[in-house]
């Protein structure tokens, strides 16, 4: 990542994830509020700002392979083959989370994780060190925003930072497709 505007960001933006703040941040599907994935009291934080219960998880990003598998206990084969033949954002859920702040992984000890390719997260994590978690910057129950610009005012100002990039994007976002896994290959689409 060459832009320094860019650089910049993702250098403001650590330092509010390493202090256990909350991020507003443009991802590959659509804006999205984050925190480090391993700090329990910044997730619950996002859980407020969302107005969700703690038993319906959020996602997490990751940006490579190694990532992945240090906090899954073990990625399901089939896994491997969905990452490689998607051509659009996918989340998998996976069996046996690990390592991740406790109320981000759900009752049984699944985790939602997306391997990322958006240039701007994919960097942020990489330099961050942690995955990062992802939720749609909404109320829970209510409509994704389709663009920055459609983001409400109770999420903008409940966040401790907003990435300045991109704001002025207007693309045909839409969430992720969910697909959960097992150890035994089995598959489930959970959205398309």
């Amino acid at each position: 990542m060459q832009n320094p505007a860019a650089e910049e960001e993702i250098k403001n933006t650590i330092e509010v994830l390493r202090k256990g703040g909350t991020i507003l941040y443009p991802t590959d599907t659509v804006w999205g509020i984050g925190c480090d994935a391993r700090n329990k009291e910044a997730v619950a934080k996002v859980y407020k700002i969302k107005q969700r219960v703690e038993y319906k998880s959020m996602l997490i990003f990751v940006n490579d392979e190694t990532m992945l598998n240090r906090y899954v206990k073990k990625v399901p084969p089939i896994a491997w083959e969905l990452i490689e033949t998607a051509t659009e954002p996918l989340t998998i859920i996976y069996p046996n989370g690990r390592m991740l702040a406790d109320n981000l992984i759900a009752a049984d000890e699944s985790i939602g994780i997306r391997l990322v390719k958006d240039d701007f997260c994919k960097t942020l994590i990489q330099k961050f060190g942690k995955p990062i978690v992802s939720t749609s910057a909404n109320i829970s129950g209510e409509e994704n925003p389709s663009s920055f610009k459609s983001i409400k005012l109770d999420i903008l100002n409940s966040v401790d930072y907003i990435v300045n990039l991109r704001q002025n994007e207007v693309v045909k976002a839409k969430p992720s497709t969910i697909i959960r896994v097992d150890m035994d290959g089995s598959i489930k689409i959970i959205r398309k």
